[in-house]
């Protein structure tokens, strides 16, 4: 990424937490340490607070954890599909080769995070707000990015095929080695976004033009 980005804080040696978070309640806080290997199912949440933590090789199934804090946590070929982390303040933090299909970030905020390498088909991060945000090398095939607030965020990489963007103001956001054949988006929205020659295709029917 060009954009500076604060990378995760976290201390070496940290211990497991595993069970820890097996029994996590709402607004439960955790701190220092790591979980892995482990499948988790069935958690229900509302405000819980994590910090400096590790999670690798993790599960998370049925799971509900809304207006959360995480704030300098690696997720390292972990399987958040389809858990509801809506209205969530995410800061400092990697998703590294992570499952997040259909994952909800709807309304959350996003703060020096990268996402790396994800399977990201379905996520829904409509209404959240970015600052200093990377996707690197993902599939984001119909994610929902509307109406997002966008402030150093970037696409590289990634598809986006079907991805909806409508309501997200694209100034600045560089699309041009992402893959798309189509993607959701208004006109007004386009202005200043950087794409390639070839994608300038999927946006003429924007304009009322017909290649011929």
């Amino acid at each position: 990424m060009k954009n500076k980005m604060e990378s995760p804080k976290i201390p070496a040696d940290l211990p497991i937490l595993s069970e820890d978070i097996r029994s996590i309640r709402s607004k439960d806080e955790l701190s220092v340490g790591a979980v892995e290997e482990i499948i988790l199912d069935n958690i229900k949440a509302v405000k819980v607070s994590l910090e400096k933590m590790t999670f690798k090789n993790v599960t998370i199934t049925e799971s509900s954890l809304p207006e959360s804090e995480w704030t300098d946590v690696i997720f390292d070929k972990c399987d958040l599909s389809n858990v509801n982390f809506s209205g969530s303040f995410i800061h400092r933090a990697e998703f590294r080769n992570c499952k997040l299909l259909g994952t909800d970030f709807s309304r959350s905020r996003f703060q020096n995070v990268r996402f790396l390498d994800c399977l990201g088909d379905y996520s829904m991060f409509r209404f959240a707000n970015f600052k200093q945000v990377g996707f690197e090398d993902c599939s984001l095939i119909s994610a929902d990015f509307y109406h997002l607030t966008l402030q150093k965020t970037s696409f590289a990489r990634c598809n986006l095929d079907q991805a909806i963007l409508s309501g997200s103001k694209l100034k600045g956001v560089d699309l041009s080695d992402c893959e798309f054949d189509g993607i959701q988006v208004e006109i007004e929205d386009l202005h200043g976004c950087i794409i390639s020659p070839h994608q300038a295709s999927s946006f003429m029917g924007l304009l009322g033009l017909v290649i011929k």
